[in-house]
């Protein structure tokens, strides 16, 4: 019988961890942003039969990056824990930060076990509160880790690039336009530093609008209110820059007049 080759623990928890991370940043990248309404989910995804972001519960949606399988096994598991825990006890115990932790044991297990792979797959877990500052959104790494955001997160991808982008022209109080356009233009951006063009076909956008007077807060935009959304936004952006152009001219005329005046005045008047 041949002696296995021995291989210390750390090495062989930071191959996994490559492996994950390799295979998580295969996949498109999807974006989560506050605005002043809720919380609006936008992914990279042409196609309509598998999705990146879904409903959970009242108030919760869930958002992933990596293999489809993997990942739609912990979103069922996840309305599971929901539906039993709602029946069982009260809706309102049924909350972003319980679901995490129990994304968290599993992916933790998932990762550490050598029996299995490690799961290629990136969570996010959102939830929607009464004011812009009671909102949550818990981003949950192939290891089972959970990481608390604010404002804006993105997964998958270039997620590092989108992020940084993110965190430099997000702001508190943004429409849901501002949002949606923000979130399209990180989303735009390659490793190259150029620029693609996303349509309304390549992506996935729902909400969490806390503004919905039924209990379920989720909504998908799709199609025609989709598109509309997004010219808009672009309308919006043009109309700015038109108006900042239309100010600096005036500006311009005025010095460009006020140089000729001085060059006819009289030296003896100085």
């Amino acid at each position: 019988m041949s002696t296995p080759f021995y291989v210390s623990p750390q090495q062989a928890m930071a191959d996994r961890a490559e492996y994950a991370r390799k295979g998580i940043a295969r996949g498109r990248s999807v974006v989560v942003l506050q605005y002043t309404d809720g919380v609006v989910f936008v992914a990279e995804n042409p196609s309509r039969a598998l999705h990146k972001v879904s409903e959970i519960y009242d108030r919760i949606a869930f958002a992933a990056v990596g293999k489809y399988n993997e990942f739609e096994n912990l979103r069922i598991g996840g309305v599971r824990y929901a539906d039993l825990r709602g029946y069982t006890y009260d809706r309102a115990d049924v909350t972003a930060r319980g679901l995490a932790n129990v994304y968290a044991q599993t992916l933790g297990t998932i990762f550490s076990s050598a029996a299995e792979k490690p799961y290629e797959v990136e969570l996010i877990v959102a939830e929607v509160g009464e004011a812009p500052e009671d909102d949550q959104i818990y981003r949950l790494p192939h290891d089972g880790s959970i990481v608390d955001e604010h404002g804006s997160v993105a997964v998958g991808g270039n997620a590092d690039q989108i992020s940084s982008y993110l965190d430099q022209h997000h702001r508190d109080g943004m429409t849901l336009g501002e949002a949606l356009k923000l979130a399209v233009d990180s989303l735009s951006r390659d490793n190259n530093g150029g620029e693609r063009t996303l349509t309304a076909e390549q992506l996935e956008v729902a909400t969490l609008d806390r503004t919905r007077p039924q209990q379920r807060k989720f909504k998908r935009i799709l199609g025609s209110q989709l598109s509309r959304l997004l010219d808009e936004s672009a309308a919006d952006a043009s109309g700015d820059a038109d108006g900042t152009a239309g100010a600096a001219a005036p500006d311009a005329e005025k010095d460009a007049s006020d140089g000729a005046d001085k060059e006819q005045k009289p030296e003896g008047d100085a």
